[in-house]
């Protein structure tokens, strides 16, 4: 049995709740043949369990590789060592080894789901339609996240094995983003039939997603994500296509400020079983602070003082200095323990529409969506004849943006320098400092496959 398939197994024991209908929610009860309504609702809260398990770490180190932040941590020196020196060590299930066992661990719980599903005698036809397709976005999601922090091409799909099978052979990245998007689709045709209501209740994170018609704009925005990451990848205008499409068919609004945050959220709280938000700290104290250059790099608004976005998620701090780095900032984006980590928002959609516009040779829509974040969410003075520049420019134009409009959020700096082959941009504090390309594939999944 492989670490993964032995980690999966013991999984349930270790997670905790969300305000979800668990009732012991260290323990979510195992589901078997024709589960009863109650156990469909259990399992999909044990998918959304699984699914929040890692994303506070991932945002955190997919920062820290990215130059938005740093960790200065007395007690684990790896985080200024390994993570901005080198090299990852696959042995290890933290650092080096980590962001794999946990996106599968999501994974395996929605293919177990999946596996009984038609027999739940409970459920209506439509009721089994919804579950299918928000089980089949959030496996999506799964393996989005393998993918974003591993770039070699070694990712397992067909892991819905016995736990005793031989381990899933590995597949290309390509074909795994192509994978993702079939399996979207897929799942948005799930949800169109899957009625008005969803047999289960789902987090306030969700508020307007709720329901399977609401869930299929959640469905699409993640369209929209994968497709651009495709379409930079080398897809090119087809992706360009789906992904401005996607986007305009999930919750893309440009009707004014209030709408920048409007998303799917995980949530986190402190209650008992709960899982607390990790990148929640006092921000004059934190471990965690903000990489100089989001400062030094930040433009002037129009009224004067930086970028509004910079303002609204770091504040100044004593200045700290660990190993030659120092930082004078900490994040204020989470302010206490029971703050959501947003999954995906509109101001994300509405520059995904600009770099689709931009891949469609549509250089004026482009610009117009870069400028409209720019006085919207940065209070910046907008980037007059910016259509008229390379497009090239262009690209590094909404790059900047999404930097300060998706700061500590989702990883999105490092996979966006990587998948544009802009990681020689990345800022280098010392001699000995790295850009890391990707996570490597944990060794006790690699050497079963030798």
């Amino acid at each position: 049995m492989t670490r993964l398939h032995r980690w999966i197994a013991v999984a349930a024991l270790l997670t905790g709740a969300c305000d979800l209908d668990i009732a012991n929610p260290n323990s979510p009860p195992p589901i078997g043949q024709d589960p009863s309504r109650s156990e469909v609702a259990a399992a999909v809260s044990g998918i959304l369990i699984a699914a929040r398990q890692d994303l506070g770490d991932w945002v955190l180190d997919a920062g820290i590789i990215g130059r938005e932040a740093y960790r200065f941590d007395g007690s684990d020196p790896r985080f200024v060592t390994e993570f901005l020196q080198g090299p990852l060590d696959p042995g290890s299930g933290a650092f080096g080894g980590d962001h794999w066992f946990e996106p599968y661990r999501t994974i395996r719980s929605v293919h177990t789901l999946l596996d009984v599903l038609p027999t739940a005698t409970q459920l209506s036809a439509e009721e089994q339609s919804a579950v299918q397709g928000f089980a089949e976005t959030f496996l999506a999601y799964g393996v989005l996240m393998v993918l974003d922090a591993h770039t070699e091409d070694s990712i397992p799909l067909d892991v819905d094995r016995p736990l005793d099978a031989e381990p899933a052979p590995f597949v290309s990245n390509d074909s795994a983003f192509t994978y993702v998007a079939n399996l979207l689709e897929v799942a948005n045709t799930a949800l169109a039939a899957g009625g008005d209501a969803f047999p289960f209740t789902l987090p306030d994170g969700f508020t307007g997603f709720d329901t399977p018609e609401g869930f299929a704009r959640f469905n699409r925005a993640l369209k929209a994500r994968v497709e651009i990451y495709r379409a930079s990848l080398g897809c090119g205008n087809q992706c360009y296509g789906a992904a401005a499409n996607a986007a305009s068919n999930a919750f893309a609004d440009t009707s004014g400020a209030g709408t920048l945050n409007d998303g799917v959220y995980m949530n986190y709280g402190t209650g008992p079983g709960d899982d607390p938000n990790v990148l929640a700290q006092d921000p004059q104290t934190s471990d965690n602070l903000v990489h100089p250059s989001l400062a030094a790099d930040a433009e002037t608004q129009v009224g004067g003082g930086p970028d509004a976005r910079l303002l609204a998620k770091t504040v100044l701090r004593p200045s700290r200095t660990v190993s030659d780095l120092t930082s004078d900032r900490s994040f204020i984006n989470y302010p206490s323990p029971g703050s959501p980590i947003p999954l995906i928002r509109n101001e994300e959609l509405i520059l995904i529409l600009a770099e689709a516009n931009l891949g469609l040779n549509n250089p004026a829509n482009a610009a117009a969506y870069v400028n409209y974040i720019r006085r919207t969410s940065g209070k910046l003075a907008p980037i007059a004849n910016l259509d008229a520049q390379s497009a090239d420019s262009i690209l590094s134009v909404i790059l900047h943006e999404r930097q300060y409009s998706l700061l500590y959020e989702g990883g999105h700096r490092w996979v966006d320098m990587r998948r544009t082959g802009r990681l020689g941009q990345v800022p280098i504090d010392r001699p000995s400092d790295v850009v890391h390309t990707t996570f490597p594939i944990p060794t006790d999944e690699v050497l079963p496959r030798k």
